[in-house]
């Protein structure tokens, strides 16, 4: 196993415990010299906050952990392609590389829907890849919405 799907397997953990916390399962790390400073879940609805995005709180964990708001030289491991939110924050910390799992044709900002990454205007520019464990990343999210249907079916049978 090549270092990004280690790293993005890390990710992958992080999105099982959203899962299992009934949060749309996006995981996310922060590496440095080979080892996590960050990490983060999906927790919108835990939080009932718009902001608690995985790669928002990995950032946020990775900051804390070195006392900087810079992560100069620090990699993102992602299940999922950011959004513009999260990919203004990838650019505002100086994060050196991004790398995603699966492609997120609806809110997706590094390929799918934009490209803001590649905004030449930005004082900072950041490498990314996408694709890493691809199939594992959709099938996690896959199976999570797959359940929420047949939750909400049952409930309506029920009725």
């Amino acid at each position: 196993m090549d270092q990004d799907e280690f790293w993005m397997r890390e990710a992958l953990a992080q999105a099982q415990i959203a899962k299992s916390k009934d949060e749309v399962p996006i995981g996310a790390v922060v590496v440095y010299n080979n080892q996590i400073i960050g990490k983060g879940y999906n927790r919108r609805e835990i939080d009932e906050n718009a902001l608690a995005h995985a790669e928002m709180i990995a950032i946020s964990n990775a900051c804390k952990k070195i006392g900087f708001w810079r992560l100069i030289d620090c990699d993102l491991f992602v299940t999922i392609e950011p959004c513009p939110m999260c990919a203004g924050a990838i650019i505002n910390s100086r994060i050196r590389k991004v790398t995603f799992g699966a492609s997120d044709p609806k809110a997706g900002a590094i390929e799918s829907l934009e490209h803001i990454l590649d905004n030449e205007k930005f004082n900072h520019h950041v490498e990314y890849q996408g694709g890493v464990l691809e199939a594992e990343c959709q099938q996690i999210i896959k199976d999570f919405f797959h359940e929420i249907r047949l939750r909400k079916k049952d409930e309506k049978n029920s009725l």
